[in-house]
């Protein structure tokens, strides 16, 4: 003969139930604070890789000042289009007896002002002929 399993207390009755349910709803939070963090990393990493790609571009600007400079052209600016970015090149002369220095500043940006997705990047270089 089996023995009985006595009843169960009415207050014990899904216990389980209620874990459970906690449980899951401890594991969902923390899946959506990993999916948060996860896309802020994302996020920062694109920024990152844009930084870059506005300072190679400000360098582009640089070498073409100093390229326009160096090859009897003046010391004068433009403007340039490297891919999506826009890069701004002014340029001043100073003369000193034989000499003359050019000073370059090429300004390298993308985005929109004022908005997070905006970068941008300034260099700033002397060419002396």
């Amino acid at each position: 003969m089996c023995p009985r399993t006595p009843a169960l207390p009415g207050l014990q009755r899904g216990f389980a139930l209620g874990t459970a349910i906690f449980l899951l709803l401890v594991l969902t939070a923390l899946g959506a604070a990993m999916l948060t963090f996860s896309s802020a990393q994302h996020a920062g990493s694109a920024m990152d890789v844009q930084g870059a790609r506005a300072l190679q571009a400000a360098r582009a600007g640089i070498e073409w000042g100093a390229y326009q400079a160096l090859r009897g052209a003046g010391c004068t600016g433009g403007s340039l289009t490297l891919g999506d970015f826009s890069v701004t090149v002014t340029a001043s002369a100073t003369a000193s007896g034989a000499l003359t220095a050019c000073q370059i500043t090429s300004t390298a940006a993308t985005g929109v002002t004022g908005q997070i997705s905006r970068v941008e990047r300034q260099l700033q270089a002397t060419v002396v002929k």
